[in-house]
């Protein structure tokens, strides 16, 4: 099993092992239910890579907007975690719901047996307790866009790549609001919304500040249909939390679905007006997203270098 130690700090996150030809993936639905044929078409793109696929019990079950009751996706959620034939868990969707599995789960559910937990949006909030059990996960495209991209998709082709254990290095064009600097620390990040509103309970927040004193952090986020105060306000409460004031580095990802306003031109330069006040580096629009033609997978926990020079951004995951 692949250890990576974060910097400064003597404690280890656990990458999970490299998966293999007839490995298992499990898929299951921790937030909202996904589209009927979902499960099947995610689960013929898995089959096409080699790998072997297993549905969750409650994987369409409906209950209001979720997938099941909070015991039902539980059941699934912990089934999928102590199996240790299953090899890694690929989520249908996102939607709502995720946090409200984390009082019943525990670290050690999280940490048994260590795989890969695939997904984004409300899945950050699995991802936060994956990094608190001291174990990477992965920020990335999930049921939703394997069955319908396919198994030759590029994207798809990069989640496949880190899955069988090759660490990525993305290179993206310059933006005019970039800060230049190098950062090296540990990625974490996702979904604003999601772990923001997390925030507070030390447990599962990977951004508190008990968690990450100790280390060097390289932060990401982007977010979907929200609105210009709203970011602003959840980026203020990052600033007053002192999260701005420990993390090395910033990757801004894309914000979609939302109106320009109050004279900014778009998110990025109201965003801007706070970050790059840090004597860090800051990249803006890298292909972090809910747009799944623009979501490179990113290794929550893992130790990577960010450069950013008037050329354009590099992120190397890997000491």
């Amino acid at each position: 099993m692949a250890t990576v130690t974060a910097m400064a700090s003597d404690k280890c996150l656990i990458m999970p092992p490299a998966l293999k030809t007839g490995d298992k993936i499990a898929i299951i639905s921790p937030a909202s239910t996904p589209g009927d044929k979902n499960p099947q078409l995610a689960a013929a793109t898995l089959r096409a890579w080699g790998f072997e696929p297993v549905i969750g019990h409650n994987v369409l079950t409906k209950y209001h907007s979720y997938a099941g009751t909070i015991e039902e996706r539980c059941s699934d959620l912990r089934w999928a975690l102590n199996d240790p034939d299953i090899k890694a868990i690929v989520c249908s969707r996102g939607g709502y719901g995720s946090a409200m599995l984390l009082d019943p789960m525990t670290h050690e559910d999280f940490k048994r047996h260590p795989k890969w937990i695939v997904g984004y949006s409300d899945i950050t909030a699995l991802h936060s307790a994956m990094v608190c059990s001291g174990v990477m996960s992965l920020h990335a495209n999930m049921g939703g866009a394997l069955g319908e991209r396919g198994a030759t998709d590029s994207i798809n082709l990069m989640l496949l790549n880190v899955l069988t254990g090759k660490l990525p290095c993305y290179s993206v064009p310059a933006h005019p609001l970039n800060k230049m600097g190098t950062a090296r620390g540990i990625v974490i990040g996702g979904n604003m919304a999601v772990f923001t509103n997390i925030g507070g309970s030390r447990e599962w927040d990977f951004l508190d500040r008990d968690n990450i004193k100790d280390k060097d952090i390289i932060l990401f986020f982007e977010d979907v249909s929200e609105s210009m105060p709203r970011v602003n306000s959840m980026l203020q409460q990052l600033r007053l939390k002192g999260v701005l004031d420990q993390v090395k580095g910033i990757i801004v990802g894309r914000f979609t679905e939302y109106e320009p306003r109050d004279g900014y031109t778009d998110m990025n330069e109201m965003l801007s007006e706070t970050l790059n006040r840090y004597n860090i580096p800051v990249c803006y629009d890298f292909p972090a997203s809910h747009d799944e033609s623009w979501n490179y997978p990113m290794i929550e926990g893992c130790p990577a270098t960010l450069e950013v020079t008037p050329g354009g951004v590099t992120l190397q995951f890997g000491e």
